[in-house]
């Protein structure tokens, strides 16, 4: 028996654990919790244009940004569930930092002449790219400090709740967060839709995770979530769920350091993982002296 099916909203945060959720950058506001505002850039991927052909791409970007020592970092993330596409989250501190950071981008001729030519490159290989910004949710998360240094992989569970329904919607995080909070080592962070995506009651759930192994321990855990509401509490939650929740759908991605720009205080932290396979620029082949 499928037990994410059962439970439902347990599916986005069954494996929130050990390290909660921090994309902000090293030196802003909240480096020890979720960013205020996370902006998701979302690149659909042509076929056979996967693997190290986008990352050759992508490359380009990453020396730009590490070239102009730009104080705003993101993480590049490969789908390996769904459509064959990657995933850049871009965290700020508020919208104002957003926008004061792509005027930035605008006055510096060199960088954003850089992003240009490697936007232009990289176009080659989508078949489609959009972006959204969302905004951290603190009153449907839990726990939600710690770092990704360490980690690997991210499951991402989008809700979508019916129109009119946010009152049970909150009434069922009310229920998971009391059915987890002696859970050992649960945590999650929840971000509300604000724009460029399905505005209006749809939130994301992140998980990361260092190693797949966190998958399977999912079954231990949700036994945990089950007996800690009860029998008459999973049929309360069942039903509201049922009542407020249009759509679920759940993605596995796995970070990739060639096409991230990581604070430094990642590298130091996990060099093995972020340091030594960033892109570096391809070297020219010398020309063979004439005959």
């Amino acid at each position: 028996m499928n037990t994410k099916k059962l439970i439902g909203f347990s599916v986005g945060v069954l494996c929130l654990c050990g390290t909660g959720i921090v994309l902000a950058q090293e030196s802003a506001p909240g480096v020890n919790g979720p960013p205020k505002v996370l902006v998701i850039q979302r690149e659909y991927l042509k076929p056979g244009r996967s693997g190290n052909v986008h990352v050759r791409s992508e490359s380009a970007f990453v020396r730009a940004m590490s070239a102009a020592k730009w104080p705003t970092h993101y993480i590049g993330m490969n789908s390996l569930s769904g459509p064959s596409r990657a995933l850049f989250f871009v965290p700020y501190e508020s919208f104002a930092a957003w926008e004061k950071d792509n005027e930035a981008t605008e006055h510096n001729a060199t960088l954003s002449s850089a992003l240009d030519r490697a936007a232009v490159a990289d176009g080659d290989l989508l078949t489609s790219y959009d972006s959204s910004a969302w905004t951290y949710s603190e009153e449907d998360s839990l726990n939600a400090e710690g770092g990704l240094a360490e980690q690997h992989y991210m499951e991402i569970t989008s809700f979508k709740v019916r129109p009119g329904h946010r009152k049970e919607w909150e009434n069922l995080v009310k229920m998971a967060k009391s059915g987890y909070a002696n859970v050992p080592n649960m945590h999650w962070a929840a971000f509300e839709s604000m724009y460029g995506a399905d505005n209006g009651g749809l939130y994301l759930v992140v998980t990361p995770m260092k190693s797949l192994a966190e998958v399977d321990a999912e079954q231990a855990q949700s036994k945990q979530f089950m007996d800690a509401m009860g029998e008459s509490g999973m049929k309360k939650f069942s039903e509201l769920e049922a009542s407020c929740v249009e759509k679920i759908q759940t993605n596995l991605f796995q970070f990739d350091p060639r096409m991230s720009y990581p604070p430094e205080a990642w590298v130091k932290a996990n060099p093995g993982f972020w340091k030594a396979t960033m892109a570096a620029p391809e070297k020219k082949k010398a020309a063979k002296p004439a005959p």
